[in-house]
């Protein structure tokens, strides 16, 4: 009951902060459907058939990918040029994979599942607040690079997605920080952003306000992630590639012999 009450406080305390997050979670949703949507129909023109928004194979890449995703959480260290409550991971490797094999929406579901599974595993500290942030920063990198990649499938426009998707993520996780994730634990931990800020100037002395802080620490974070991120996907992707697509292959193959 009183870890209720702990949850209701911690929620009640950082409303505007998880309201605002919960829209964005929306909004993502909402566009990656529109998105993965707008190609469905643009391959019925061209081929003559497409793929369901959630056909087994992508179900299936979903449930494998999500866990393997939810696994690599658990890998994280910290980067020395960050606050060390920052904490470097890969799991959003899967997700990127998974969208550029079945689609935006396969990738954003495997980014959202991989943290419902944290949290009812793990549960949360923040009232959802730190939970649903890692939800958008992951699909703001996993959106923009599976969308592009998803109407044209070359090696080039995969360098290209991947090299938008690590700016939008640095973008986008540095705006998350300065305007919801660091006064929303602010005002958590009672301690104010400025000591969020004193733990950053600890390690690199440019670091002297929000802005800066965001500058030095969370953006080159977010961006050495998406660049590792997107290496890492570039020298697996092309052996899980034909796996992935297999059920996908396999009607055009029968149509071919028949």
């Amino acid at each position: 009951m009183n870890e209720s009450k702990s949850l209701f406080t911690l929620i009640g305390e950082n409303w505007t902060h998880f309201g605002a997050l919960v829209l964005l979670i929306v909004a993502a949703l909402a566009i990656t459907f529109a998105a993965d949507n707008a190609a469905r129909k643009r391959e019925l023109r061209e081929n003559g058939h497409a793929e369901d928004l959630f056909s087994i194979r992508k179900i299936a890449i979903i449930g494998v990918f999500s866990a393997i995703a939810f696994v690599l959480m658990f890998i994280e260290f910290p980067l020395p040029f960050a606050p060390s409550f920052y904490k470097f991971d890969f799991s959003d490797i899967p997700a990127l994979i998974g969208g550029f094999a079945a689609g935006p929406m396969v990738g954003v579901m495997i980014e959202f599942i991989k943290v419902a599974l944290n949290i009812l595993i793990q549960g949360t500290t923040s009232g959802f607040v730190g939970e649903i942030a890692n939800f958008v920063v992951g699909a703001a990198f996993i959106l923009p690079a599976t969308i592009i990649y998803r109407f044209k499938k070359t090696r080039k426009v995969a360098l290209i997605s991947c090299l938008t998707g690590t700016v939008c993520i640095a973008i986008v996780g540095s705006l998350l920080n300065a305007f919801f994730l660091l006064p929303a634990y602010a005002i958590m931990f009672g301690s104010g952003v400025d000591a969020f800020i004193g733990m950053g100037s600890a390690i690199n002395p440019a670091i002297t306000n929000l802005t800066t802080f965001c500058l030095f620490a969370v953006a080159p974070f977010n961006l050495l992630k998406g660049v590792a991120d997107s290496a890492i996907t570039f020298l697996v992707y092309k052996q899980l590639s034909p796996i992935l697509k297999a059920e996908q292959m396999a009607p055009s193959r029968k149509t071919a012999k028949a």
